[in-house]
């Protein structure tokens, strides 16, 4: 069995190439290198605040597998769950520089080693090694292959006794239909603990309007906790207890991409240091702040010394 992890998270690295000038992708001649996944992103956060993390997934046998492996482990993070496929590339990303905003990002991961992440005993044991288990909807939207493995590793979590988060992050072009990326979501949704949904994608995944009614929906299938995020208006959490709402921190935005994997950085850093709801939302908000003040999609994420700075800008 391998040495427990206060979190663990299953998703796809890949290399991301961020434009150095303003303009159509076509255009641009220099880009900065970076890395990027939704996944990855959650775990430097939660690594950056002081928890221990493994990461699960695949990468290639070339310079971004290697890059990435590096990378994670420098950000203390155990990579031993990150195989490196022989057969299949590190997938990679374009991504255009904006001055404020969502910048426009294209993808290149078909057949990437990531999309062939498969279900181990390997990865039986690390969730039950762990005292979490974060997902997002990429993974499961990739193939059938990491959709099914996405359902046996909440499956293990659930068994084991390990609390499960779930982040929507919807990405319709993954999918083959819209009817479909709801039916998998709302699925995986019920198997969680606590589904973090943004408000236009709760929208889309229970034709509910309001943040009461998205939890509403979420709530009477057994879901504990829904957390929808509001963008500027801040975050509302619901229970069956009651309902906590927190206002955005304020900060000046760069780049919008990263956000709500900070956010659930953020959450999910205060459910493991066991805080009160309205203290864990407060410092979800300000974690996915802090991710928009810079280009890349984890370089904004803060350490645990420059949340508690911001935390106390919130009630200076």
């Amino acid at each position: 069995m391998p040495e427990y992890r206060d979190v663990v998270t299953s998703g796809e690295v890949m290399a991301m190439f961020v434009a150095t000038t303003p303009g159509p992708l076509q255009d641009v001649e220099h880009f900065d290198s970076r890395l990027a996944g939704a996944e990855m992103n959650v775990s430097v956060g939660l690594a950056r605040l002081g928890h221990s993390v493994r990461y699960l997934g695949a990468v290639g046998d070339d310079p971004f597998g290697a890059r990435a492996r590096h990378v994670l482990a420098s950000e203390g993070i155990d990579v031993s769950g990150l195989r490196t496929d022989p057969s299949a590339p590190t997938g990679f990303q374009l991504k255009n520089r904006v001055h404020h905003g969502d910048p426009t990002v294209v993808y290149f991961r078909r057949g990437s080693a990531g999309s062939q992440h498969a279900w181990s005993s390997e990865i039986a044991d690390a969730v039950t090694a762990s005292g979490h288990l974060h997902v997002t909807g990429v993974l499961p939207a990739l193939t059938p292959q990491t959709r099914d493995c996405t359902f046996r590793t909440i499956d293990a979590a659930r068994r084991a006794g390990t609390t499960v988060t779930l982040d929507p992050n919807l990405r319709p072009s993954l999918w083959s239909t819209t009817a479909e990326m709801i039916e998998v979501i709302n699925e995986l949704a019920t198997l969680a603990d606590c589904v973090l949904p943004g408000l236009s994608e709760g929208r889309m995944l229970t034709g509910r309007n309001s943040p009461d009614g998205i939890a509403e929906f979420y709530l009477e299938r057994g879901v504990e906790q829904v957390v929808t995020k509001l963008g500027e208006a801040g975050a509302v959490l619901h229970t069956h207890e009651g309902t906590r709402s927190e206002p955005a921190f304020p900060v000046r935005v760069v780049d919008t991409v990263g956000a709500g994997d900070g956010f659930a950085a953020g959450w999910i850093s205060g459910l493991l240091d066991g805080l009160p709801e309205q203290d864990r939302l407060r410092r979800a908000c300000v974690a996915g702040a802090a991710a928009t003040t810079s280009e890349g999609d984890m370089d904004g994420l803060p350490t645990r010394t420059e949340l508690d700075e911001l935390l106390g800008r919130t009630v200076a």
